[in-house]
């Protein structure tokens, strides 16, 4: 009779199929945004204790432990992701195989609690530095900066938003359409004309798919304008859940940043011609105002102290 791991993936498990459908989505941007990415991951762990036909609770661990790793490497730059498949992991080893996949099932929905209690505190953080008048300046799209927007409307302030069309994927087109749905006066504006837009803002929010001891990372051409509004004095907001920090980073590890394909850009690009499409780039800390994250508003070496606190099973 086999106890062990030895056996485990001796063959197809039915949950990888499923899986790779899944990240398939991911990779191919169909779910994107760094926590709708970390829920899918959940859905992800969900789905192998669902489908697993393990009968001991090692060989359970061990197929949910391959498929942390298939969703971790779907996108490289997304601690969200990591951290949340990590907290449903973590000293998750129970004998009885039933005991295990209840506990795994219960850590998902703590996770998924967790995203959406963050996100009312981050609504709720932001919306206070929106007043009424403000032009806001927003790059790419963010849940973390939408929910802000839609919660200072609901309180009854009068603003208007300047966005990007962040190409070559036009995600910026979801924020313009969520804002117009929700009844706020938005312009969108091509990426290269963002500093006309700057001059006019009185505040630039944008969300982080990484922070780092060193960096926050955000989608391409956050920099450029984070620098802009620097030069024109305006208040800069990173708004992000805490989650997006990279823990190994304080132990030297350096964030990898996703390469798109070149056909993104140009389908037929002519012979000799080389493309370059990062998905992100750095913004360095002492740019920023501060972080809004549900642990408060900080600046970056204090968020990092903040979440080491609050979070020590991250670093473990």
């Amino acid at each position: 009779m086999a106890t062990s791991t030895s056996l485990t993936l001796s063959r197809t498990p039915p949950w990888q199929k499923p899986l790779r459908s899944l990240i398939s989505d991911i990779k191919t941007i169909k779910i994107q945004g760094a926590e709708n990415i970390a829920l899918a991951g959940l859905d992800g762990l969900a789905l192998v204790v669902q489908k697993s036909e393990a009968e001991y609770s090692d060989q359970l661990l061990a197929e949910l432990e391959q498929a942390k790793q298939l969703l971790s490497a779907s996108r490289p730059t997304e601690p969200a992701l990591r951290n949340a498949l990590h907290f449903v992991l973590y000293e998750a080893h129970r004998e009885d195989i039933r005991i295990l996949r209840k506990h795994i099932l219960d850590r998902i929905l703590l996770a998924k609690f967790h995203f959406h209690e963050s996100a009312q505190k981050i609504a709720a953080l932001g919306a206070q530095k929106i007043r009424d008048g403000m032009i806001i300046f927003t790059h790419c799209h963010s849940s973390s900066v939408m929910h802000i927007l839609k919660l200072a409307k609901k309180e009854g302030k009068s603003f208007k938003v300047y966005n990007t069309e962040a190409r070559p994927l036009f995600q910026g087109r979801i924020t313009a359409r969520e804002l117009a749905k929700s009844k706020i006066p938005v312009t969108e504006f091509v990426d290269d004309a963002a500093e006309l837009a700057l001059r006019k803002a009185d505040l630039f929010l944008f969300g982080a798919d990484a922070i780092t001891t060193d960096f926050i990372y955000n989608k391409i051409g956050t920099g450029l304008f984070a620098h802009v509004a620097r030069h024109y004095r305006i208040p800069i907001y990173v708004c992000t859940d805490s989650w997006k920090f990279d823990p190994l980073t304080t132990q030297g590890r350096e964030e990898i940043i996703e390469q798109r394909p070149a056909s993104e850009i140009w389908k037929k690009a002519p012979r000799g011609v080389s493309i370059k499409n990062p998905a992100f780039e750095t913004i360095e800390p002492q740019v920023i105002t501060g972080i809004i994250s549900e642990l408060g508003i900080f600046p970056h070496d204090r968020f990092i102290a903040r979440v080491e606190k609050a979070y020590s099973w991250m670093f473990d």
